[in-house]
């Protein structure tokens, strides 16, 4: 890929026609079926590669778990009480290569406070554990862009988060991880992978496997059977390997291979993560900590997002649907009930803005409680041509990808090795040239400065592509009903470069307006759906339908998370169809 050219990254309705046509005419090196994270990495670590890739995704890119998580870079603090010394080293070695060098516009240094509640003892404790953590972390950095921790005394603990109740706190010890916009992250793995020629279809749903030799349990695997889901038509795709990163759908890749393949046993947990606006809870005007907290059976995060916080998350068991998970109001209260007991002023209901599920892939082992099944990951190769990947956590879906691709080309003469340890995503090769510069570019392109400044948050160097329909027309200046933070020229650019096919994909993926607004997007979907019409040609029926499936689902979720428990929770949420179910 040239790195001065992003059009061959440009994840347009024509680039999609073009993509299918030629994944239904010809054979490709390596498919991948899951455009979440560890999907999308596999396609940008194959294709980087040299070899020719294709990449399959059934709903929106990131439309799983990997738009649905904590939103942290971490290596995973908990996990030294384990003895998990060789996870958290990878994960601190990812997290360096992020914040550095494959995407520093999107993944940020961030600081939290470790509070102590309890004698000295505590203190020591949790001091040598946060040390040893940065004692990793350091060997592993090229430069010291994530701080090493400080311990803080009871009143420097209440001045750095004034909203903590003074007798809950002994005092605290501030140590430093890295924030990611998951979502936009994922996205930009795609648009990267596509660069290098990926061809990336996302709302097409693999139904079958395509053997050699027939239907038998051991038979090859040479390509699959895909449904694509914006006509209703389908095709055939050949490739020479297949991976599927399918997270907590690997069952269904499972079930296709037959009774008697092996398989890998992935089981899903359930995590509940609420957004609360930034004054329900305080802390510094600028730039505030974050919090984690020890709970009875895991920690609890606090962490700040833009103009709001997020809290969570939960872990629990979770069997129901997997496409869209349920909080219930049990979920919810736990939520609050946790952080509350460190809060001077408790948060209520009614302070909740936003609620969001997401699902882990967890490998499955003995125990049925999931906080502590293995956060490693596995690849296996059940059959030939087909390889599976699960398990892992966000911040090393790298590794998992290289790895999952090195089961795919071993045998081949001569194949390349993975290059993605240095390799910037779409948003970082010019992020140094662009991101001190909001003013300048707010005055040139008529918009407020922090306007600009928030896409520089979201996009990094491609803040001029979005600028750039602004100077083109200047009716896309405009912030959006609803959500003022957004300008209009994101949605056409969602359209034209980010493969945003529904109305949903925009306001839930490509901004978050679905949790940052009271109103979870519908004050803003009209003038979203009639901007993404001007684009995609769709007529007044087919704009009404996108408007109204998006409120069916805002309405669902919201009586999902009035319901007690996970049953009456799911039954509630399924009220509301998928928009892609009804091609």
């Amino acid at each position: 890929m040239d790195p001065a050219n992003t059009d061959r990254t440009l994840l347009s309705p024509e680039r999609r026609r073009a993509d299918r046509a030629r994944l239904a005419d010809g054979v490709v090196d390596v498919l991948v079926i899951g455009g979440g994270v560890t999907g999308a990495g596999a396609a940008l670590d194959a294709a980087s590669r040299g070899l020719s890739v294709g990449l399959l995704e059934a709903r929106d890119w990131a439309a799983g778990t990997s738009s649905r998580s904590s939103k942290l870079i971490h290596g995973g603090l908990r996990y030294l009480e384990q003895l998990a010394f060789p996870l958290v080293r990878e994960a601190l070695k990812e997290r360096a290569r992020l914040v550095g060098t494959i995407a520093p516009h999107l993944v940020r240094p961030l600081p939290f406070l470790l509070p102590l509640t309890a004698p000295a003892w505590q203190r020591a404790y949790y001091g040598a554990g946060v040390a040893l953590y940065d004692v990793l972390g350091a060997a592993l950095a090229r430069d010291r862009s994530i701080p090493r921790h400080r311990h803080l005394s009871r009143q420097a603990t209440l001045e750095a988060f004034p909203a903590l109740r003074r007798d809950a706190v002994r005092g605290a010890i501030r140590y430093w991880d890295a924030q990611v916009d998951d979502a936009r992250h994922t996205l930009a793995v795609v648009r990267t992978a596509a660069g290098y020629g990926a061809h990336a279809l996302s709302s097409a749903r693999v139904v079958g496997l395509l053997r050699d030799g027939g239907d038998d349990d051991g038979a090859p695997v040479v390509g699959v059977r895909v449904a694509d889901l914006t006509d209703g038509s389908s095709f055939a795709v050949r490739a020479r390997s297949v991976i599927a990163a399918t997270g907590v759908w690997s069952d269904d890749v499972g079930a296709m291979l037959g009774a008697s393949a092996p398989s890998l046993k992935v089981r899903a947990s359930k995590g509940v993560h609420l957004v609360v606006p930034r004054a329900a809870i305080g802390g510094a005007d600028v730039d505030p900590d974050g919090l984690i907290l020890r709970t009875p059976t895991s920690v609890l995060f606090v962490i700040p997002w833009r103009d709001h916080w997020i809290v969570g998350t939960t872990d629990t068991p979770w069997r129901l649907d997997r496409d869209h998970p349920a909080a219930s109001s049990a979920d919810i209260g736990y939520l609050l009930d946790q952080v509350n007991r460190v809060l001077a002023r408790p948060l209520t209901a009614d302070d909740v803005v936003g609620v969001y599920a997401g699902l882990r892939p967890l490998l499955a082992g003995e125990s049925d409680d999931t906080s502590r099944l293995s956060r490693e990951h596995a690849v296996v190769t059940p059959v030939p041509g087909l390889v599976l990947v699960a398990g892992g956590k966000y911040t090393t879906y790298r590794v998992m990808a290289a790895d999952a691709v090195d089961a795919a080309v071993e045998g081949l003469p001569g194949a390349p090795r993975s290059r993605t340890a240095e390799l910037p995503l779409v948003g970082a090769r010019g992020w140094a040239a662009v991101r001190d510069r909001a003013a300048e570019l707010a005055a040139a392109h008529g918009v407020p400065q922090d306007a600009v400044e928030r896409l520089l948050e979201r996009h990094g160097d491609q803040v001029t592509a979005v600028l750039g329909l602004v100077r083109r027309d200047p009716a896309l200046g405009r912030p959006l009903t609803g959500a003022p933070g957004h300008l209009a020229a994101e949605v056409v650019h969602a359209v034209t470069a980010e493969g945003a096919l529904h109305l949903d994909d925009v306001l839930t993926r490509r901004m978050r307006i679905s949790i940052e607004t009271p109103h979870r997007g519908v004050e803003s979907a009209p003038e979203v759906a009639a901007l993404m019409a001007g684009v995609l040609g769709w007529d007044e029926e087919r704009t009404g339908r996108e408007v109204t499936h998006y409120a069916a689902r805002v309405d669902a979720e919201r009586e999902s998370q009035r319901m007690p428990d996970d049953r009456t929770a799911d039954a509630a949420r399924l009220g509301a169809p998928d928009v892609r179910a009804a091609v």
